[in-house]
């Protein structure tokens, strides 16, 4: 995966899409045609996902007017049409309708100790390579001038990031037997406007829970000047929501599958290898803590190395709708509302080092 930078000071949402849309019109073209065939390919057909495209802006409409017209004006600068875009940024959506097809992705690590000055944090993002030859990192402004910087695919609204007011996001997908395809909030959507709007970890609760979603996501939230907890897990279902703490130990862990007691009995997952997962960075995380960032990913692969259950390597002998890759791995520097990434798995970063945005 090869990844963008961009860099956007406007801060009416409709000219910023506008813009976006324009500038990066080949790239979002890209990734709508990708995620349509992609789509077709493994049975969900095109009126599904326009319909549940266009239910979701719809709910979004409701809920954040703002990131709607900003996704109207990206699909007008792109000159690609409204549904299909509103369709890539629902795409969560969409896809938890398959579920069975979308075991594995992303693994994360917090260390939110009260005697360092800032969380420690690490994540892997995998997914299917044929989705995302390319990423984007994109810092923007919010209406009030606070800038925020996140990690996306091309034409979507948000993912991974941080704040200049010291809040970062690292986001996992989940399956709930309440997911459902009515087309709710997108979760990409929940995650981009509490980096655009939260200044507590208090207010990115009340936003997220504030969200009606049809998908199932969990949404790491994290703060350096927190008086108290300075991090938590916001765990979103259809069914409800509700909050993960950090361990005894200090250290806020999530894979793929619920940890919240009222949410665990409607788990939906179909993959086994998060809760592997899951257990290695248990079993690595006290190695990961105080250390570098190269030093904390090598530590976060552990002795396995490239082997690790957290770096998925891609199987040529699987269909590209079954090939799984970890694309990305990225930290979060909150004091300094910096983004540390590699396009790649934990264990190249730790040899060949990382990029600051």
């Amino acid at each position: 995966m090869k990844v963008y930078t961009f860099n956007n000071t406007v801060k009416d949402p409709f000219c910023r899409g506008k813009q976006i849309g324009e500038y990066w019109a080949p790239q979002i073209k890209q990734t709508v045609m990708l995620y349509l065939d992609f789509f077709s390919r493994i049975g969900i057909t095109g009126d599904q996902a326009k319909r549940i495209g266009e239910n979701s802006l719809a709910a979004l409409e409701y809920w954040c007017p703002d990131l709607a017209s900003e996704i109207e004006a990206t699909a007008m600068g792109a000159n690609v049409p409204i549904w299909s875009l509103a369709s890539l940024n629902a795409r969560t959506e969409i896809l938890s309708t398959k579920s069975t097809s979308y075991a594995s992705e992303c693994s994360t690590a917090i260390y939110v100790a009260p005697d360092i000055n800032m969380p420690q944090t690490m994540q892997t993002w995998d997914w299917h390579d044929v989705l995302a030859p390319n990423g984007l990192m994109m810092q923007l402004q919010n209406r009030k001038g606070m800038q925020f910087k996140f990690f996306t695919e091309f034409g979507m609204l948000g993912k991974i990031g941080v704040n200049s007011a010291g809040l970062g996001l690292h986001f996992n997908i989940l399956y709930h037997t309440s997911d459902n395809d009515s087309g709710g909030v997108p979760v990409h959507a929940v995650a981009r406007r509490i980096l655009e709007e939260a200044t507590t970890i208090e207010e990115a609760i009340a936003l997220a829970f504030s969200a009606q979603v049809s998908a199932s996501s969990v949404l790491s939230v994290f703060c350096h000047h927190a008086a108290r907890c300075r991090a938590v897990s916001i765990e979103l279902s259809p069914f409800r929501s509700a909050i993960v703490y950090p361990q005894q130990n200090n250290w806020l862990l999530h894979t793929n599958h619920f940890l919240a007691s009222e949410l665990v009995s409607g788990e939906g997952t179909t993959d086994d290898t998060t809760y592997k997962r899951y257990e290695h960075l248990k079993s690595v995380s006290s190695h990961m803590k105080n250390k570098s960032i190269m030093a904390r990913a090598a530590a976060m692969c552990g002795p396995e190395g490239e082997q690790s259950p957290i770096c998925f390597l891609p199987d040529s002998s699987q269909p590209d709708t079954e090939r799984w890759q970890t694309l990305l791995t990225i930290s979060i520097n909150t004091k300094n509302a910096i983004l540390k990434y590699a396009a790649g798995n934990p264990y190249q970063l730790s040899q060949t080092g990382y990029l600051s945005f």
